[in-house]
């Protein structure tokens, strides 16, 4: 090539442009919105204030994200550990305070072990990716958590997605695969749709074939069941030799970090094998106190599990959603601009609500997601019906028995 002569390089990310402004075109780009100092949310309702925030975006279910406990708790273990936990747990991640939160969250949830990850999308990446290989067959409800999604591919695994709640098609699946090991996973609250999965009849199919049952208890900890303590123990499956349980630290208790609940025998070889285990820093020692102070709030105040509920009754109510079997209610508008305009109405009312649109959710069912809380006011519940009618035109304002006010 002549030394004066030069190539046209091409762009290796110039299709970028053309990918955003299709997905704008659609009404599916996405904008992160940074939250200031004392804007009411998350974890903190806005109290009547009509100048603040009223959160029913975030997860944080019992309102425990600021109660001065939990901070004092997060605070402490900073004090006492440091900022970081330095290193993987198997080095030097691992405190006596990590064990001390296992031991509170396998005792509240009937499970005879825990072993915390970094994050709930970890622990579940951990558990399936450990406890599955080639050999063997995934049964995975078409609505599962993306983190369960993502654990599926990385199995290596034979998958076959089920559809939604559909035990007989997981009863076929497992009947008509040949296979070494199986799992059936799926989430038991599901976090975008707010029903709840057929656990019990999904536990009696997998013991039939021999399989192993794994639950996603994300948005069921500290809402579902008695004292909060889990769709499974709800069921009466919590503890039981063939079901396995994931959860997550950053909803109902207000921290970050995430566990694997279930049999010794599982917990020891997810330390063996687990890569996301192994090979990532441990939880932070502030998120493993704040959790632990949570967990007590929840044991000593079990009422806040049935709060939280009975405020997603009436939020559902107000917007003619279904009655939601935990925290998340789903109201579904349709077309994806539909379900941005009435974000961004209920916004302009001073109600931060989620957004759901694909691929989060199907295609056609765009919606607002609706977290309730365990200690929204009447006021707040007001201004809710207030903005709801303005976004969705819900009619009238229903009472809500038992609520505050």
């Amino acid at each position: 090539m002549h030394p004066h002569t030069t190539k046209a390089v091409p762009d290796p990310l110039g299709w970028l442009d053309g990918h955003a402004r299709r997905r704008e075109e659609a009404g599916l780009r996405r904008v992160v919105r940074p939250r200031a100092p004392g804007s009411g949310t998350p974890g903190d309702p806005a109290g009547g204030d009509p100048t603040r925030p009223l959160d029913l975006a975030g997860n944080d279910y019992l309102g425990l994200s600021r109660h001065p406990e939990v901070v004092e708790g997060g605070v402490r273990a900073l004090r006492t550990w440091g900022a970081g936990s330095t290193g993987s747990r198997l080095v030097t991640g691992t405190t006596t305070l990590h064990g001390d939160l296992e031991d509170a969250l396998a005792a509240h949830t009937g499970f005879a072990s825990a072993l915390v990850f970094a994050s709930g999308y970890a622990a579940n990446l951990g558990v399936l990716t450990s406890l599955t290989g080639p050999d063997d067959l995934i049964v995975s409800d078409e609505r599962n958590h993306a983190s369960l999604v993502d654990a599926c591919r990385l199995s290596r695994a034979q998958v076959v997605i089920a559809p939604h709640a559909d035990v007989a098609a997981v009863d076929a699946a497992l009947t008509e695969r040949s296979w070494q090991h199986a799992v059936v996973v799926t989430d038991s609250v599901f976090s975008a749709d707010g029903d709840l999965a057929p656990l019990a009849a999904l536990h009696t199919v997998a013991r039939s074939h021999g399989a192993l049952l794994v639950v996603d208890e994300a948005h069921s900890l500290g809402v579902v069941g008695p004292g909060g303590r889990g769709a499974l123990a709800d069921a009466g499956l919590a503890g039981e030799p063939d079901v396995v349980a994931t959860i997550t630290l950053s909803k109902a208790l207000g921290s970050q970090g995430g566990a694997v609940l279930g049999p010794p025998a599982v917990r020891a070889h997810l330390i063996d094998t687990a890569r996301t285990f192994i090979f990532d820093t441990g939880l932070a020692p502030a998120c493993a106190g704040a959790a632990l102070a949570a967990l007590g709030i929840l044991t000593a105040t079990p009422a806040l599990a049935d709060d939280v509920r009975r405020h997603a009754r009436h939020l559902a109510d107000l917007t003619g959603a279904p009655r939601p079997a935990g925290a998340v209610v789903s109201v579904v508008l349709g077309e994806p601009e539909r379900a941005v305009r009435a974000a961004e109405t209920c916004r302009a009312h001073g109600v931060a609500v989620g957004c759901f649109r694909p691929p989060t959710v199907p295609p056609g069912t765009s919606r607002l997601r609706v977290a309730a809380r365990a200690d929204l006011t009447a006021t707040d519940l007001a201004r809710a019906a207030d903005a709801f009618a303005a976004a969705i035109g819900t009619p009238g304002r229903p009472g809500c028995p038992g609520c505050p006010g």
